[in-house]
């Protein structure tokens, strides 16, 4: 029909040669598609997935007690909920910060592997999925909201105190470049490949 919704505002803009315009809310420029949204949302989705690892492997969160530091990482932590009898806890933390990203990565992944490769089948599923994905985005910060909780509340100096580890700004770089992933990646291009397909047929 010629239209595109603004990037920025949601604006439906009419394009006529079906080009790039300008939105007239924002004045940003309006495309069909997202431009080089292939390679931008791969690019966000290998780097977080290198931020995965030091995210899980690193300490998240260093605590200190009467002169005595330690340090754990989110497994470390899982386990010692799972080791006291609060599997509910360890089950929460499991699933926000271990198993929900690692999730939307991977349903991002095979969306940019489908659309790669061309399929054109269950296009509802697919879209289903990318919106389960941007959804699920939201709740990965969870660890890092309650270790900048845990931080700025107990600060008692040799008493006892908490701070972050490396592993918070690993672990937010991944939830961010994640979503940064699923914000260019186009959910039209899943669309796109059956019109190729038709059009294919009745050339």
């Amino acid at each position: 029909m010629g239209l595109a919704g603004c990037h920025i505002c949601d604006q439906v803009v009419r394009l006529s040669d079906m080009s790039a315009a300008t939105c007239p809310r924002c004045h940003s420029t309006v495309h069909y598609r997202k431009p080089d949204s292939m390679n931008r949302a791969w690019a966000f989705l290998i780097s977080a997935f290198i931020m995965y690892i030091p995210a899980n492997t690193e300490a998240i969160m260093v605590t200190g007690a009467l002169g005595q530091k330690s340090s754990d990482t989110i497994l470390s932590g899982i386990l010692y909920f799972l080791a006291h009898g609060d599997w509910p806890l360890a089950l929460v933390i499991f699933s926000a910060s271990v198993l929900l990203p690692l999730l939307k990565m991977m349903v991002i992944a095979y969306l940019l592997i489908m659309v790669q490769r061309g399929h054109a089948l269950r296009k509802k599923e697919k879209t289903r999925l990318y919106l389960i994905a941007e959804i699920m985005g939201r709740w990965s910060m969870v660890d890092v909201f309650v270790v900048a909780i845990l931080a700025a509340l107990i600060q008692m100096g040799e008493l006892s105190s908490i701070k972050p580890g490396p592993a918070g700004m690993a672990f937010a770089s991944m939830v961010i470049l994640t979503m940064f992933s699923a914000m260019v990646f186009d959910p039209k291009l899943i669309w796109d490949q059956s019109e190729k397909n038709n059009d294919r047929r009745n050339n």
